[in-house]
């Protein structure tokens, strides 16, 4: 039998086997669903024990269950890590749902539910096309490792330690990930790069007391003022970050690089119009998608302070914040980063005003070679089902659990992803594109079987 006639006459079987996994509200932000998460893992956990996977484990954390599993019966060959995360994202505002988030409909193609595709969905391809060359072969052609984590919605700050810890365990060739999206419908893609990311919030503060700005006004220092000058001092008029050292161990992009971005075809004006805008806006010398997926960026993500109610109250405010976050590439240390912008800071306050700084968030950059073997093989498994072969991007969010699994383990990491970029991850009425839950099947499989 043909994996596509298997998957076919065994997809009503997988759809309701993954609904159910669905319906478990394992929102690990949450401490009223801790039960459920803890439901949700010890559902995986039986199922990849049913399918036959060996040495099931759920390892109990200061957090929520990691969960590990294994399949080693193919000496020689190649031992794939597969690394997912089965807790889910909040379902705020839930009157938005169309239908219930945790009672998965299919609808249209569809399948709704909260961790449709994001990501109980795509992990659930990795275990059903295992399940498959189980069924249809009786040995797989690789060895095969799972660790699935519970807290990857909150910053996986449980998993980090377990791999240090389980090194040795936990060793592969390659780490394959389903995470991630397709750039479109029926265009497949690899990223070769996620940025990294660190955050501050600043408070600068005046007089001790605001101040009648008719009594004071023109005569002491307002806290708005000095900050709105601040923040002006972080970049210069060609967008470029004006921080001394900003752009040290930032590399420079490749012509093959270059040559995968243009692949994408994206219409520039199409997306501003699409946006309400006249124009885009960023580091001149590079096009929209060079620069969200491969070049640093320091953006202000909140300024605020003084008087902000309806009317007008004629005050000098004596304090203000802002709050900033930096996406970093290439060798951009995060902690470095911190420091220089605080370096820059301190050395443009005006006088009169004092300035507080509070770190925040900090993960690494992640990058991979896209003439790396194990990548070509996963372009290759695409272009196979698909009938296109994936382009090789980078991507402007952070995903930092994947620049650890490189780093502790040392080895590449393939992320394969089957998702839509409009799949409402994240939001209400989350889908998975039922398309791709049978291209993915055995996208998999096929890579699977030649890796």
């Amino acid at each position: 039998m043909s994996y596509e006639t298997y998957f076919q006459t065994n997809r009503e079987k997988h759809l309701s086997q993954l609904q159910e996994w669905l319906s478990i509200p394992s929102i690990s932000a949450l401490s009223a669903h801790k039960e459920d998460v803890n439901r949700a893992a010890e559902w995986l956990a039986n199922h990849l024990k049913e399918i036959g996977l060996e040495h099931v484990e759920v390892h109990q954390t200061n957090g929520h269950p990691i969960i590990t599993a294994d399949h080693l019966h193919a000496p020689g060959k190649p031992t794939i890590l597969v690394y997912g995360h089965y807790d889910v994202q909040p379902v705020d505002p839930l009157n938005l749902w169309t239908t219930p988030p945790f009672e998965p409909a299919i609808r249209d193609g569809k399948l709704y539910a909260r961790g449709a595709t994001d990501d109980k969905g795509q992990l659930f391809l990795h275990v059903k096309a295992i399940e498959a060359i189980l069924n249809q072969e009786k040995q797989l052609p690789v060895n095969i490792k799972l660790c699935i984590e519970g807290e990857e919605e909150i910053s996986s700050a449980s998993l980090p330690p377990f791999l240090e810890a389980n090194r040795e365990n936990l060793a592969a060739d390659a780490i394959l990930i389903s995470d991630t999206s397709l750039m479109e419908p029926g265009k497949p893609a690899i990223s070769t790069g996620l940025r990294g990311l660190c955050s501050l919030e600043i408070a600068v503060n005046t007089a001790n007391t605001d101040l009648h700005s008719g009594t004071y006004g023109g005569g002491v220092p307002n806290a708005l003022h000095a900050i709105v000058s601040l923040l002006a001092t972080l970049h210069d008029e060609q967008g470029r970050v004006a921080v001394e050292g900003f752009y040290e161990g930032v590399p420079e992009l490749s012509a093959m690089m270059r040559e995968e971005f243009a692949k994408q075809g994206l219409n520039e004006d199409a997306l501003t119009k699409s946006l309400g805008l006249d124009t885009l806006y960023g580091e001149e010398g590079y096009t929209f998608v060079e620069r969200v997926g491969a070049r640093p960026t320091l953006e202000l993500n909140g300024v605020y302070g003084g008087f902000q109610g309806e009317g007008t109250k004629t005050v000098i405010p004596k304090e203000a914040h802002a709050k900033i976050t930096c996406r970093l590439v290439g060798d951009q240390d995060p902690q470095d980063m911190l420091n220089k912008i605080r370096k820059h800071l301190n050395a443009h306050i005006q006088p009169g005003a004092t300035l507080t700084i509070t770190d925040g968030e900090k993960a690494r950059a992640f990058n991979i070679d896209p003439t790396d073997r194990v990548l070509q093989v996963a372009a290759d498994a695409y272009g196979t089902i698909y009938g296109t072969r994936a382009l090789f991007t980078k991507d402007g969010g952070s995903i930092p659990i994947v620049e650890t699994f490189s780093r502790v383990l040392e080895a590449p990491v393939v992320m394969m992803g089957f998702g839509l970029p409009d799949e409402n991850l994240h939001a209400p009425n989350e889908h998975f594109n039922l398309e791709n839950f049978d291209k993915g099947l055995l996208t998999i499989v096929e890579f699977l079987k030649t890796v």
